[in-house]
């Protein structure tokens, strides 16, 4: 085992709490190292999470606009999808963009290590590098972003036939019926996708609800378009068994009743957990909490000092632009900077067809508070673009305080409504009442105009809707 050369801070883990963390600390005059498997930084969410399955997303929006055109006049083939072709079409989106990250990394003078670290003690660690090689590396603090994965379901059969969100996203064949469990976001960005592609497509989701913990009101308007474009959704419901038969999976389903049925492929999405195993958090005397989680303070420091832990690996919510704040402030901390990860609203988008986002405050959570809260609504029947987009089912909700009209959470549904969040989460970092973004003339016509008029409808001078 040979002795390496020291660094200011190691990164263990170049997914997007890993790889920002290094970056900003390199361009804050630090000698960082940067730690992971793969051969460029980008992590799950590059490689097998966000970026592919946003790309196939893409695809299956145009799919949909295919098959509704004829109602504007426009008759289009069936379309006719390659597999193949799509696959690798997925594959150079995500090759084009780690590759991009790691020529930043180069310029930025960071040394990237292809390999494994585990933490010896507060001051060293251990690297397995890609050939197996060991060698030793001593560091002045560390970065701990070593991310999640997929959660699993006990005493499931071995098959071929169960695929994880990672095994999905290869597209290696087009099962013609599909098992979902898991109502979740990924559960139900990647059952749209399947769908678009022909297949019958079955969520079932243990709890009273797709999407557990989301307003209803928002969940509704998703829930009536995946109705006609899955086979089933059945809430409520968990697999009690699951057997491999000469056709594919026979699934026992246990619910209001009970029902079997073979799928040809199932896809488990039941959520994901940390990746805190291996690292050798027990040897530096790094806490964690009964979920797993490393314990992190307002730098995300933990209870060693001279490690820092971001992202999915330091708590909820898993969001990778969650874990790229946290690793600048973990590298504004390590530089010696005063900073804290203190955000008002962090924004949550599904990225379904239509969307689903939100950020702050959502309308469950203010009843449950007592909170008293005021909220208003915009439909998107009443928006010009929505209309003209022929997508007018969508709604815009906004939660006020009562009395100062401070706004306290936005929650949107409807095509395109991820890219509209920014501006809602930036109204309540800065503690923007209704009347500010009310006033604020937003560009006719464009969806934006939706949160302008929830604002407006506060005082009940929205032009679109009635305030009485």
């Amino acid at each position: 085992m040979s002795k390496d050369k020291a660094t200011d801070l190691l990164v263990i883990g170049a997914g997007p709490g890993g790889y920002p963390a290094a970056f900003h600390a390199a361009d804050l005059g630090l000698r960082v190292t940067l730690v992971d498997p793969e051969p460029n930084p980008g992590g799950v969410c590059l490689y097998r999470g966000c970026v592919p399955s946003k790309a196939l997303l893409h695809v299956v929006s145009f799919l949909h606009d295919v098959e509704q055109a004829s109602e504007w006049g426009v008759r289009l083939g069936k379309p006719e999808v390659d597999l193949r072709r799509l696959a690798s079409w997925k594959h150079s989106v995500v090759e084009r963009l780690t590759k991009g990250l790691g020529q930043l990394g180069k310029q930025r003078r960071i040394r990237y290590v292809r390999g494994t670290a585990r933490l010896r003690d507060a001051h060293h660690a251990v690297l397995e590098l890609a050939g197996g090689e060991h060698t030793d590396i001593a560091f002045e603090q560390a970065v701990v972003a070593t991310g999640s994965v997929a959660a699993s379901i006990p005493g499931m059969p071995d098959s071929p036939r169960i695929m994880t969100s990672r095994q999905a996203l290869d597209l290696a064949d087009r099962p013609e019926r599909l098992l979902v469990i898991g109502g979740g976001y990924i559960g139900l960005e990647l059952g749209q996708v399947y769908a678009a592609l022909g297949s019958r497509v079955t969520v079932v989701e243990m709890q009273p609800e797709i999407l557990p913990g989301m307003d209803r009101d928002l969940v509704h308007i998703l829930r009536k378009r995946l109705a006609k474009q899955f086979a089933s959704i059945r809430t409520g419901t968990k697999v009690k068994e699951m057997k491999e038969v000469a056709d594919g999976l026979r699934v026992s389903l246990e619910g209001e009743g009970e029902s079997q049925a073979t799928f040809d492929k199932v896809m488990v999405a039941v959520g994901r957990q940390p990746c805190a195993v291996g690292v050798g958090l027990e040897d530096v005397n790094v806490e964690r909490n009964d979920q797993g989680f490393i314990e992190v303070d307002a730098q995300r420091r933990t209870s060693a000092p001279s490690i820092f832990a971001v992202g999915d690996v330091a708590g909820a919510p898993m969001l990778a632009h969650k874990a790229t704040h946290e690793g600048r402030v973990a590298a504004e901390a390590a530089a010696g900077q005063r900073v804290a990860f203190a955000p008002r609203a962090i924004p949550f988008v599904v990225f379904s067809d239509p969307e689903i986002a939100w950020c702050g405050l959502s309308e469950e959570a203010a009843a449950a508070s007592g909170r008293a809260i005021r909220v208003t609504r915009f439909p998107w029947g009443a928006s010009g673009r929505a209309v003209t987009l022929d997508r007018p089912d969508g709604l815009t909700k906004m939660l006020c305080d009562a009395e100062t009209g401070r706004i306290l959470g936005v929650g949107m549904v409807g095509r395109g409504a991820g890219e509209l969040l920014g501006e809602a989460t930036l109204a309540i970092e800065m503690g923007a009442v209704a009347d500010d973004v009310g006033l604020t003339i937003h560009t006719h016509p464009t969806l934006s105009e939706t949160l302008m008029e929830a604002a407006q409808a506060f005082g009940q001078h929205s032009t679109h809707i009635s305030g009485r």
